[in-house]
């Protein structure tokens, strides 16, 4: 256990470390030195892109948990409504196809359905290009999933007789969802809307598939300076991340 630790967090560590470097050779210690920090922040390229990221998983994660959570209600509370079985596979599909798959379909979704649009003159430019957007909802789509199966999992536990009472006490089905069922498995909800945000801020190859011009994620430019050879601000940026 000791040696998987250590195989797993030595490396980040070292990462860490070598971020405060002041040589340029990340590999070679030059002496402690804050000066990529102060270059990271200066890097407009780099501060863009995060923030594109940072905007991208808090509407991912918000929308992701609102379908997720939707979903799981029914899976668990409507047992025999028709159907079932085909949602049921649309919520887990996500969670075991590969990221290659799902991001080439919803670039081939976004590109037909923009030639739709774009084919009738009432509704030329109504669907937006490839960008910010088209990011946001291929992140909600398989990061719905990993919400639905935290709260399915958290309704399936819940003790379904303070629903029963509410009702007995007058309480519409709207009402019993928002101030009984809701608080309760508000836990579970807060838990996948951060495992959302960390999915969509941690995507890279559904981002590449699905950005456009002026919408690399900060994954995306992570991945362009590391192809060219890592340099200490990346170091920084990866430091500041963890």
């Amino acid at each position: 256990a000791a040696l998987g630790f250590v195989f797993l967090y030595a490396p980040i560590l070292s990462l860490v470390v070598f971020s405060f470097n002041d040589s340029r050779l990340v590999t070679v210690w030059g002496g402690f030195s804050t000066r990529w920090y102060g270059q990271l922040f200066n890097d407009a390229q780099i501060l863009g892109a995060a923030w594109i990221s940072l905007k991208v998983a808090f509407w991912s994660a918000c929308l992701a948990t609102v379908i997720g959570t939707l979903g799981a209600f029914v899976l668990t509370r409507m047992p025999s409504f028709f159907g079932r079985l085909l949602l049921m596979a649309m919520l887990t599909a996500p969670l075991v196809m590969p990221e290659v798959i799902t991001g080439l379909s919803l670039l081939l979704m976004f590109v037909a359905t923009e030639q739709v649009f774009n084919s009738f003159w009432l509704t030329e430019g109504l669907f937006p290009a490839r960008g910010v957007i088209t990011v946001i909802i291929a992140h909600t789509t398989f990061c719905a999933a990993f919400v639905a199966v935290i709260a399915q999992s958290r309704l399936r536990d819940m003790d379904e007789s303070l629903e029963e009472a509410a009702r007995d006490l007058g309480a519409g089905p709207v009402r019993v969802f928002f101030d009984v069922t809701l608080p309760v498995i508000a836990p579970a909800l807060v838990s996948g809307w951060l495992l959302a945000f960390t999915l969509s801020l941690d995507d890279l190859v559904i981002a590449s598939f699905t950005s456009g011009p002026g919408a690399s994620t900060l994954p995306m430019v992570i991945f362009s300076k590391v192809r060219l050879g890592v340099s200490p601000d990346v170091n920084a940026l990866a430091t500041i991340i963890i």
